[in-house]
């Protein structure tokens, strides 16, 4: 009877354990299931006002929205985005810490030896928030107004033109380095500190080509100060009426300027689905889509493993038009 009486307080005990060891366990497994409980950091490693700046603010809100918790944009320019995805990449490993970039930062990666982490290893995608082309365009000094005109101009006067660029290394000036590499031209990049910079020495003809965001030139190509000769992207956009480089005499050519959230690479799965389907409900938000498309972005939302493998393509590719080009830039 001792016996049996011994072996069912056993089975008690253990019932009992089983109930108190398996929420813990479960909670273990869900590390997502509270997540966020207190504000998120979502960097931007650009300036203030510029699209990736606009772009994460819009998203910002939406999470904030959706989570019933803060999510505040935190600023962290230098190093042309660097500074801020290094942050991102020694943060906490807990999803209170992600960073918009775009794909200036895969090509600093690409070209940038000497960077602080590695894009590829260090960081995951979690979503791809936009595609967004650059306008081509040209100051109207320059006696062109197709894309062949300028090829055909640019040949018959090597080096005479010159591009601008937000930096060197930065995605402008690659753009222009694979539409010479592509339309066997020769213009001369001109870096500047930052993409309004550029846009102001196109302006005064110091410089007489450019690649830029349909936000940051549209007004002065209404104004004709502009004139815009082509799309970088795949296929045309509703927001303008203009080609694409492609159609227009360099086929194959394109320069995707899209914005996506990051993370560390060491952020766990559960918490990395969760912010994704929270920017992924971002992008078809019809106001964030309005107020996006407005300025020739495309709400894309993508899977994180889909973002993880565009970064790596992306570092490839440009990593080989580099090469191709010659371009020794650190």
């Amino acid at each position: 009877m001792a016996a049996k009486l011994k072996h069912m307080i056993a089975g008690v005990a253990a019932a009992l354990t089983a109930v108190t060891v398996v929420p813990a366990a479960a909670a273990q497994a869900d590390p997502a299931k509270n997540f966020p409980n207190k504000p998120v950091r979502l960097i931007g490693p650009f300036t203030p006002g510029a699209g990736t700046d606009t772009t994460a603010r819009l998203i910002a809100k939406h999470l904030s929205d959706l989570w019933n918790q803060q999510v505040v944009v935190d600023n962290r320019t230098g190093a042309a985005g660097a500074i801020g995805v290094d942050l991102t990449a020694k943060a906490q490993p807990d999803g209170y810490t992600i960073c918009l970039i775009s794909a200036s930062l895969h090509v600093n990666s690409a070209t940038n030896p000497n960077l602080p982490y590695d894009l590829t290893k260090d960081l995951q995608g979690i979503s791809l928030a936009t595609s967004l082309f650059y306008v081509m365009y040209i100051n109207p000094s320059v006696p062109a107004k197709s894309v062949q005109d300028l090829i055909a101009f640019a040949r018959a006067h090597p080096g005479k033109l010159n591009y601008s660029s937000s930096g060197t290394g930065g995605l402008q000036h690659m753009a222009g380095e694979l539409f010479d590499y592509m339309a066997k031209t020769r213009m001369t990049h001109v870096p500047f500190k930052g993409t309004a910079a550029g846009v102001v020495a196109n302006l005064s003809g110091e410089v007489q080509v450019g690649f830029g965001t349909l936000f940051g030139v549209r007004p002065h190509m209404q104004t004709g100060k502009l004139r815009g000769l082509a799309i970088t992207a795949t296929k045309r956009s509703a927001a303008v009426d203009l080609p694409t480089v492609s159609e227009s005499g360099v086929p194959g050519y394109s320069v995707d300027q899209m914005y996506g959230i990051i993370g560390s690479a060491k952020i766990p799965k559960p918490i990395i689905n969760k912010i994704n389907a929270g920017v992924v409900s971002a992008m078809k938000d019809p106001e964030t889509v309005k107020k996006l498309t407005a300025d020739g972005s495309v709400p894309v939302g993508s899977t994180p493993e889909e973002y993880t493998r565009i970064i790596r393509e992306e570092v490839e590719k440009w990593r080989k038009v580099a090469k191709a080009a010659g371009l020794k830039l650190h």
